[in-house]
């Protein structure tokens, strides 16, 4: 029996031990190592004594005594033996010990060949052959380097598995939601009183609520909410400019015009909407018998009061003392005024903005920020100590004093704000008042939590019955493992297995998998619909999107595979250019880039780039394997729609709104129906007959000319998708609009990002950890990544078991899909009923 010689070195390569030994047959080493590998090893040893190192009996060749050498040769051969599994519990080597190989164990000197052929080359990438220098470099410090490295390397692998990471991820998430629960029952769980008290700039004119999104109101949408509404302003010039921004948000053609110190109407007939200013500047006698009006049954109240004056009461009076005390007094006797008209309509106190000291004019240099913050608490103080026992309804608008302090230096005298200031406050109040009318997506503030439908509770109810079975299941598995635990048997002392483990059954891997899946989901429910975590707006800049770009891009230069495939458009070609889209897409959506249309408009090159290729992988295994059965058909729909499924169900939202999946779903299909039907032609048979070639390119032809007439005919498209029971799938907001748009736009997997790393169903962003959105942008993003490989594999194992190969089981396991969707359709049909 001859082994072969391993490949020779090139000419670059330093010579190892293993290089030098040539074709040795097993009778050679019968007795020790031959005589092709003694002068080898005898210039090793020599080489190891010159540079000091003390091999001793740890080495198979070097100084010592003879017993010493033979013993390392035992040692090393016991240590090939180890690496092949053949050393026994006890550590006898048999075979591989020096008596062994010499008394006709030819196996123990087989096992150390092997082990020299598979040592690492321990030299330097220098030329051979090596000078002294360099042969004390590569059997020193690079040995001892390598060596470290791979134990590093190793110890790393051991401690910090894809396993550890998930688990980190789960401690995390606990964690994070213990202190958000404790931080919401300590100050509140009001956004509200966010968005009316707190806050802070992103950048120019764009304002971020604390915890909370706030929406940007459209004209339409205004009106939509404030029909049939009476709302009033009440005060000096500067509840005066509010009045302006609010006006301009229902009508931008309104203009400030007329005797700034007289009441001012605004009237919008089409939306019957009425915005009224009354001129009151102090808090006064005048001020509190127009509030008392109000208060009369016989006399319609405004929807929504806005009241505040201090400034005036300064100025008149030249900042005195007594001029507080008696504002003190005035609002004190209007406050139960408020407090009643605040039981039926939305009542709302603006506190002084601070001035620009510098900028103020002489007649108002008595006017100070001392003597406004004054003002301020005296009116806080009253207005909530108005009721007993009970908080106050009166709402105190503080926060145009946060969004004062940041832009009071673009003033023009110092006193009133500027345009875009009172904008932004003027846009808080409409938040206040309509988000909880229209539920805007991307307006979390002020909104209740959405209640639960019934589909969703029958889903948490399914989950948590699959997380006790399993935990049962898991229960009764791990006290029959115990049972069976190895046994000593008392005479011999040896240990005996009575069983061996079963395999895990599908029962097991069904509830282990929805038990994973139903933990993941309440993740899901709590970032995006509990209103645990905090959420944010975008805000795009060219730093938050490009940065991130230029950094993966450096560090996958220093990541890099060999590929045996030469094919253009091989699979792993295809699998990495997705996975550098999946990137630029996510950075993409965090950042808020679809703002800035030239990003905007590559992104979605490479949404269809991504969408093309996920087509031609399919294209290219109908094409190559010519597998066109139902089971390749159902696994490739289980794995693309199944997250999606459950969060339609979870989340409460249409399939549509998932587009891309739906996008590619289609796809699928269209190529497997355009390469299914009659004549099935794959590459086998057109190889054998290039005819069969042209019968392709006629079918692809065909599908141009389909897909061309329903991108450019919205109507024929629209009554396509429109039929039941399409339409429940396709439809988004009543229409299959936005269902022709998507298709339309990229025809030419991703959804874990909704909820869990962005939010607001991608319109925000998730906070887990305020304050700090770098290690925010981490924490969240290494959860997302950890949550979305769970799902990947639990996704794949349900696909094993719900989708298997004997077609008549799958037969019967997509009759129970169909009965399943259609209770979902029937459900969600009085669902849409009862919300009518």
């Amino acid at each position: 029996m001859s082994l072969p010689p391993p490949p020779p070195p090139a000419a670059g390569d330093p010579v190892t031990p293993e290089d030098s030994l040539g074709s040795v047959t097993l009778e050679d080493w019968a007795t020790g190592p031959p005589l092709q590998a003694q002068p080898l090893l005898r210039q090793e040893a020599k080489g190891k004594e010159e540079e000091g190192e003390e091999t001793g009996v740890q080495g198979a060749w070097g100084k010592g005594t003879a017993e010493q050498r033979r013993r390392g040769w035992g040692e090393a051969a016991e240590a090939a033996a180890a690496e092949e599994g053949q050393v026994d519990a006890g550590g006898a080597a048999g075979s591989a010990s020096p008596a062994g190989a010499a008394g006709g164990g030819r196996e123990g000197w087989r096992r150390l060949l092997a082990w020299l052929r598979r040592r690492q080359p321990q030299c330097c990438p220098c030329a051979a052959p090596l000078p002294r220098s360099a042969a004390h470099c590569c059997h020193g410090g690079t040995k001892m380097a390598a060596l470290a490295y791979n134990l590093g390397k190793r110890e790393i692998n051991h401690y910090f598995s894809v396993r550890s990471a998930k688990v980190l991820a789960l401690v995390a998430v606990l964690l994070l939601a213990v202190c958000h629960l404790a931080s919401r029952r300590y100050r509140g769980n009001d956004s509200c009183e966010y968005l009316l008290s707190s806050g802070r700039f992103l950048g120019e004119k764009v304002w971020q609520p604390h915890s909370c999104m706030m929406h940007k109101y459209k004209i339409s949408e205004a009106k939509n909410c404030l029909v049939d509404k009476h709302i009033a302003f009440i005060g000096d010039s500067r509840i005066r400019q509010l009045f302006y921004s609010f006006v301009k948000i229902i009508n931008p053609q309104f203009k400030e015009e007329g005797n700034k110190h007289e009441n001012i109407p605004f009237e919008d007939k089409i939306a019957s909407v009425k915005v009224d200013f009354l001129w009151h500047p102090e808090v006064n006698g005048s001020m509190k018998q127009c509030i008392k009006v109000w208060t009369e049954d016989s006399v319609a109240k405004p929807h929504v009061i806005v009241a505040g004056a201090a400034t005036w009461s300064i100025k008149i009076h030249n900042g005195s003392n007594e001029a507080l005390s008696q504002y003190k007094m005035n609002i004190t006797s209007i406050a139960p005024l408020l407090e009643k008209l605040a039981k039926t309509s939305d009542v709302y106190w603006v506190l002084q903005d601070p001035v620009y000291e510098d900028l103020l004019s002489e007649n108002r240099k008595m006017i100070t920020n001392e003597k406004i913050d004054a003002y301020n608490e005296a009116a806080v103080s009253i207005l909530n100590s108005s009721t007993r026992n009970s908080k106050s309804h009166v709402k105190v608008f503080s926060v145009s004093k946060l969004i004062a302090q940041e832009t009071i230096m673009e003033s023009l005298d110092g006193l009133h704000l500027p345009e875009s200031s009172r904008e932004t406050s003027a846009m808080i109040l409409m938040n206040v008042y309509c988000n909880k009318i229209l539920k805007p997506v991307d307006g979390s503030c002020c909104q209740p939590r959405p209640p639960l439908t019934l589909i969703q509770k029958l889903a948490a109810c399914f989950f948590t019955l699959s997380i006790v079975g399993y935990l049962i299941f898991y229960i009764i598995h791990r006290n029959a493992h115990r049972k069976n635990k190895p046994c000593t048997d008392l005479e011999s002392g040896e240990e005996k297995k009575n069983i061996i483990n079963p395999p895990v059954s599908p029962l097991e891997i069904f509830l282990q998998s929805f038990c994973k899946l139903g933990l993941i989901m309440a993740y899901f429910y709590m970032c995006d619909r509990a209103n645990l975590f905090m959420k944010e707006n975008k805000f795009y800049t060219h730093s938050t999107f490009f940065i991130p770009i230029i950094y993966i891009l450096v560090l996958g230069v220093f990541y890099n595979e060999n590929t045996k495939e030469t094919k253009v458009l091989n699979r792993e070609q295809t699998d990495e250019w997705k996975g550098w889209m999946q990137l630029v897409i996510l950075i993409y959506h965090i950042s808020g880039a679809s703002t800035f249309l030239p990003v905007y408009m590559h992104i979605r090159v490479l949404v269809a780039a991504y969408l093309f290729q996920t087509g031609y992988g399919h294209f290219s295994y109908f094409w190559v394997k010519g597998d066109f059965g139902i089971h390749r058909v159902c696994q490739v729909l289980f794995r693309l729609n199944f997250l999606v499924v459950v969060l339609c169900i979870v989340m409460d939202r249409p399939y549509q709104f998932y587009y891309f999946v739906p996008l590619v779903t289609v796809w699928f299909m269209v190529i497997y129906v355009t390469l299914a039907l009659w004549p099935q032609i794959t590459q086998k048979k057109a190889n054998g007959n290039c005819l069969w070639h042209f019968g392709l390119l006629l079918k692809l032809a065909f599908l141009l000319l389909c897909i061309c007439f329903l991108a450019y005919s919205q109507g024929a498209f629209e009554k396509i998708f429109s039929l039941w029971p399409l339409s429940k799938c396709f439809e988004l907001k009543g229409n299959v609009y936005e269902w022709w748009f998507r298709w339309r736009l990229d025809r030419y997997l991703f959804i874990c990002q909704y909820h869990i790393w962005l939010a607001a169903d991608t319109r925000g962003i998730l906070v887990l950890i305020p304050g700090n959105p770098m290690l925010n942008i981490i924490v969240s993003t290494f959860i997302f990544v950890c949550v979305a490989h769970e799902i990947s594999q639990i996704t794949n194992d349900l696909a094993q078991i719900i989708i298997p190969k004997d077609n008549s089981s799958l037969l019967k396991r997509l009759a129970c899909i169909a009965a399943f969707f259609c209770g979902l359709l029937i459900l969600s049909s009085i669902q849409d009923k009862s919300r009518h």
